[in-house]
């Protein structure tokens, strides 16, 4: 029963990434929505550029594999600070929790938003301001399952509510994740994965902002009507991401891992990267990755990422005999405009 459920989900999984490498066109590019599904407010993964499809784990792994979220020891609080594009007062915030079922299954519910600076009231009469501000609301919610085939095999799904708002407008969507981990090797040294993310339906925004009112174009009666447009509806950013890794382990206390990731776009270029980790000892870990994005000779059409990410971290036992650990984890992805993204996360493994 649970290879031919890991079976059905690997040929469904293939046939999206055959899918996948032909749906990528660039003149699709910016059509889609809803690009808070491709921020990442976790500091330990955006140190490697979010390219650790392979061998990412505990509750991080819901953003970008699910399938390792059954990989995490009992239970897991994360909590995530984002500058993001430093300089453009965009934050983001989140937090998650993640807990074991039994040996072999765990479960997540990560919640992330968005805040914006506040924005100017403008109308046609006043377009120097009103003297009144707004500001978007950006809010989406995750809940996950993952399972352990075996110790080799992991699978998992996340369903996501995402929600965009103004004062009188709104759209809201639902979308799912889903993904495959596989680690072989005489240490578990290799890991393999693929992950599909943002599948779901189409997001159109809807309220009484996009309402009108017009004189009465028979013009013998002076009343007004009231007029509705209708919104384009737009796609979410979906995305295939197929990834490896090895483990060098040195010595009993040092590793060093090697990684690589490529992304298939269905709204925007493909990315293909490479990153390092080392691990000493579990308890201090260094990381850098790069990413290049396919089809940027145009300076002016370049990614606001230019490839460089690094990261620290910290983690620490809090009692021994109760294996509670305290981590830190610190991450900086350089930007083309602006200052750059900084992350920070603090972690509670219980």
């Amino acid at each position: 029963m649970n290879k031919s459920i890991f079976t059905i989900l690997t040929f469904v999984l293939v046939l999206f990434a055959v899918e996948f490498s032909y749906a990528g066109n660039p003149d699709r590019q910016g059509e889609a929505g809803a690009a808070q599904l491709l921020m990442n407010p976790w500091a330990r993964s955006a140190g490697l550029h979010t390219l650790n499809t392979a061998n990412i784990s505990g509750l991080e792994a819901v953003r970008l594999n699910v399938a390792g979220l059954a990989r995490l020891n009992q239970t897991e609080i994360v909590i995530g600070h984002t500058r993001y594009f430093d300089g453009t007062g965009t934050n983001l915030n989140a937090i998650g929790f993640g807990s074991k079922m039994g040996d072999n299954s765990a479960i997540g519910v990560s919640i992330m938003a968005v805040s914006l600076e506040d924005i100017d009231v403008t109308t046609t009469d006043q377009p120097q301001g009103t003297g009144g501000t707004y500001s978007p609301s950006l809010f989406n919610l995750a809940l996950s399952y993952s399972h352990i085939f075996e110790n080799k095999i992991s699978v998992g799904f996340t369903f996501r509510a995402v929600s965009e708002s103004l004062t009188d407008v709104s759209a809201s969507a639902m979308a799912i994740d889903a993904g495959v981990q596989y680690v072989t090797g005489d240490d578990d040294n290799f890991k393999f994965g693929i992950s599909l993310r943002n599948i779901g339906t189409k997001m159109s925004f809807r309220g009484q902002g996009l309402s009108q009112g017009a004189e009465n174009p028979s013009g013998e009666l002076p009343y007004t009507l009231e007029y509705f447009q209708r919104s384009q509806a737009f796609e979410l950013p979906s995305m295939l991401n197929i990834g490896a890794s090895y483990d060098f382990v040195l010595d009993p206390r040092n590793t060093l891992t090697v990684l690589g990731n490529f992304t298939s776009n269905s709204f925007s270029q493909d990315q293909i990267g490479a990153g390092l980790e080392y691990a000493f000892d579990k308890k201090f870990m260094l990381r850098a990755a790069y990413k290049y994005e396919f089809g940027t000779g145009d300076a002016e059409m370049a990614p606001i990422y230019t490839g460089l990410a690094a990261g620290v971290s910290f983690d620490v036992p809090m009692s021994k005999e109760s294996g509670t650990r305290f981590g830190v984890d610190y991450a900086y992805r350089h930007t083309r405009l602006w200052n750059g993204t900084h992350n920070i996360s603090i972690r509670f493994n219980l």
